[in-house]
């Protein structure tokens, strides 16, 4: 049984500890709040939890062994980097740190410190996204791809009222491209490897960070554009392009169908997807099959692949928003 403490008591984190649960491999076992009764009242549905308000004290819990972190994204690095200062694994939600200089500090130490970072990417872990994968012919058989995930966020009221909420703020590491494109970005270096370009084009907001943006990430032979942004919905699928027909997946974040349409209606076929009712309950499981048997060379292998994958994505990033000319406080520490 992993013994889980939570740091953040917002609804993902709610997600997450549902998810956690139903694979019947977790236990939440404390909660982090800078208030009790912000703590309590997320852990009480949870029955026997204990609570911290301090968070050296919180690390130093001998009840807990991972912990999952979902604080506004400029407080990942500096709370993952004392949890494991203190022996936990860390689960950390994407984004999972701001820099490539964070993202490899993290690396290093949970290396030398023998426990486990995992960022909490969770589409990559789907079934379904799996499903796409196996089904890609050769990169040489694709000749391009188009992925968008746009959603309104009702925060963006708040910046048009002049204020700045931390999912908008350079000061938290916010945006467009760092909460929602982060997916897209996932998708296209997981299906495809790094880019040997990338051209991000962004509209910032008043508060510095991008709303809407969209992206070509060029590879020898083909391109992938993307559009992300949290200023408005749009209702545009995904499609990856192949020499003999196209693949029509709903989106990238949580691939529900995906249909590859051939040249003639004979080759048309409907590829066998299908999302959990709780999206995270897929990454719970595979962070859970690690943790428990990390000895193992092919949960090795696997979470081997996952950092470096982390890394790619965090640096390919880091490269898009400097790109957009968008400074976090975090590049000047």
């Amino acid at each position: 049984m992993i013994h889980l403490g939570i740091i953040g008591t917002n609804w993902i984190t709610d997600q997450f500890v549902e998810a956690a649960h139903q694979t019947n491999r977790y236990r939440l076992r404390a909660v982090y709040s800078r208030t009790l009764a912000k703590a309590e009242a997320f852990g009480q549905k949870y029955g026997e939890v204990l609570y911290e308000t301090d968070l050296q004290a919180f690390f130093d819990l001998p009840e807990i062994d991972t912990v999952y972190i979902a604080s506004p994204n400029s407080l990942h690095f500096a709370q993952a980097k004392q949890a494991i200062l203190a022996g936990k694994h860390v689960i950390v939600e994407k984004p999972a740190f701001s820099t490539p200089r964070e993202m490899a500090e993290i690396i290093t130490l949970a290396n030398q410190q023998q426990v486990l970072f995992f960022e909490a990417a969770r589409n990559i872990h789907e079934k379904s996204f799996r499903t796409v994968a196996d089904f890609l012919p050769t990169k040489g058989a694709i000749i391009g791809a188009n992925f968008s995930y746009m959603k309104y966020s009702s925060r963006y009221d708040a910046v048009l009222a002049g204020e700045e909420p931390n999912i908008f703020s350079p000061h938290f590491s916010g945006g467009a491209l760092a909460d929602l494109g982060v997916y897209t970005i996932y998708a296209t270096l997981a299906w495809f490897g790094k880019p040997e370009g990338i051209h991000y084009f962004a509209r910032k907001l008043p508060t510095g960070v991008d709303g809407i943006g969209s992206a070509i990430l060029r590879y020898p032979t083909f391109d992938v554009t993307i559009q992300t942004g949290k200023i408005a919905d749009a209702h545009l699928r995904s499609e990856i392009y192949f020499d003999n027909g196209t693949l029509d997946l709903n989106a990238v974040n949580a691939i529900e169908e995906a249909i590859f349409y051939g040249r003639s209606e004979a080759d048309t076929q409907e590829l066998a997807v299908a999302a959990q009712a709780n999206p995270m309950v897929e990454e719970a499981n595979d962070f859970a099959d690690v943790i428990e048997d990390s000895t193992d060379p092919l949960q090795g292998k696997r979470y081997e692949e996952w950092v470096e994958l982390a890394r790619s994505v965090n640096e390919t990033i880091y490269l898009m928003r400097k790109q957009a000319d968008i400074d976090f406080d975090a590049d000047q520490e």
